[in-house]
């Protein structure tokens, strides 16, 4: 596979440099892998800390910023970042109102947070953490116990991170990231596998002709294999998986996001077939985002991810949020 880097031990290093050149407003420690927010620590407000593996871009680094994030740790590509990542950024951006630490539900990445808010404690950092399972494709995966977390991570640190913002304390800002995941659900088609720098072949065997349904973000299997689809049908399924486990009494907030190698003109394509689904089953929607956030390094595909909004969250969600990866209102 052709792949447009120097060599793959580089890759996470290369792309912190590339980041940091691009973005003055951010803090990149390209040796101790830690993206801030220039201005942290911001006096009197909750700092939000997240991270995960590399290749998931813009998630978690392009989400930091005003409205969202105060600092992610990226890991190697699909692994954990350690806990003295996640240790350095929460001393990095604690203003003393207290740190959140959003998590995905992945082993290493609980492990190793759970181990960073142990030390941090000790530190006297006051620290909450959120775990976001939202998809509904399957539960218990290759690196989880549980359901996996996806999409909804980019609802959660939006909507948390914009309360935070306003001043809100640790506290609250921790209720509204939960229920934020709780009011959330996500699932995910792949078209073909990703494949990582250190490997440079794909990820898993997926012949011509055939897609995943269910698939993770690592290309973890999901709950089947079927001959090709069609945009409709794929929607049909997927929606109908995600409003199988919820029903929303309030409108929902849309997120069809691309895996990473399909463009934006079949992602649009794809949300007209969603809305149309939900519009049949008689969702109301609030708000739509098509676009690459949550991703699968070059995997083809795509993920719908649905959050129930109240008046409070839509609210929070419109809110100015001035990052890389998000930007509106400012």
């Amino acid at each position: 596979m052709k792949m447009l880097i120097n060599v793959p031990e580089s890759v996470v290093a290369d792309a912190l440099r590339g980041m940091a050149a691009a973005h003055p407003e951010l803090t990149v420690d390209v040796e101790n892998r830690v993206i801030l927010r220039r201005d942290a620590p911001v006096a009197g407000k909750v700092a939000l800390v997240s991270g995960g593996g590399s290749g998931h871009e813009p998630l978690h680094g392009g989400f930091v910023g005003p409205g969202m994030l105060s600092a992610a740790c990226p890991g190697e590509v699909f692994t954990s970042p350690v806990p003295d990542q996640m240790l350095r950024a929460a001393a990095a951006v604690d203003s003393g109102a207290g740190v959140l630490f959003i998590v995905k539900n992945y082993t290493g990445d609980v492990l190793n947070f759970d181990m960073a808010a142990e030390l941090a404690e000790d530190e006297g950092i006051q620290v909450a953490k959120v775990l976001v399972d939202d998809d509904v494709a399957v539960t218990d995966s290759l690196y989880t116990a549980g359901r996996r977390g996806t999409g909804a991570t980019l609802f959660v640190e939006k909507i948390a991170g914009a309360a935070a913002e306003e001043g809100q304390p640790l506290e609250r800002v921790e209720a509204l990231a939960r229920q934020v995941n709780e009011s959330s659900r996500s699932f995910g088609v792949a078209l073909s596998a990703c494949t990582t720098p250190a490997k440079g072949s794909p990820t898993f065997d997926l012949p011509s002709g055939e897609l995943e349904l269910g698939v993770g973000i690592h290309g973890e299997p999901g709950r089947e294999r079927r001959a090709m689809m069609t945009s409709g049908e794929i929607a049909d399924f997927a929606v109908h998986a995600i409003l199988d486990d919820m029903t929303p009494r309030n409108p929902v907030l849309v997120l069809v996001n691309g895996m990473g190698a399909t463009p934006l003109l079949e992602l649009y394509g794809f949300n007209a077939e969603v809305q149309r689904v939900l519009s049949q089953r008689g969702v109301a929607v609030a708000r739509t985002l098509v676009g690459n956030y949550v991703t699968s390094l070059d995997m083809a595909g795509a993920s719908v991810t649905l959050c129930q909004v109240d008046e409070e969250l839509l609210r929070l969600w419109d809110a100015p949020v001035r990052t890389a990866g998000l930007r509106w209102g400012v």
